[in-house]
């Protein structure tokens, strides 16, 4: 949902993979010089209580930011802590609204307002077997 609605806006890599997946890619991406707009873990839903993740990073590459370097490998040492859990088909859509109402009110500024910011990327994932 959140890749479809903010495809207008921003570039949009949408991966079908497990958060933790999502994770690494995006820890992948700052190790290339990315930074993170927004925090892996935004929002109060925990790691493995939700399907589907949204995470900004910045479309420049520059040097290695160590900040976002530390907040995603924090993320992936905080991921490991919660036990899986199985999510039922019928709570997806619910999901899906929490991760794109998540990823609109963190990302910078008023999506859509022409505010000169540089284009961002959002990493969008869906956790299988979860």
């Amino acid at each position: 949902m959140a890749a479809t609605r903010l495809a207008s806006i921003f570039d949009v890599e949408y991966l079908n993979i497990s958060y933790l997946e999502i994770l690494y890619t995006v820890r992948n991406y700052i190790h290339n010089g990315h930074k993170l707009i927004t925090h892996p873990l935004s929002g109060s839903v925990k790691p493995k209580e939700t399907p589907y993740k949204s995470v900004v990073i910045s479309r420049e590459i520059g040097s290695l930011c160590m900040q976002s370097l530390s907040i995603i490998e924090e993320s992936v040492a905080c991921y490991s802590r919660f036990a899986d859990r199985h999510i039922p088909e019928a709570a997806l859509q619910d999901f899906m609204e929490i991760d794109y109402s998540l990823i609109r009110c963190s990302a910078p500024a008023p999506l859509g307002s022409g505010n000169g910011q540089s284009p961002i990327r959002i990493e969008s994932s869906t956790q299988k077997g979860v």
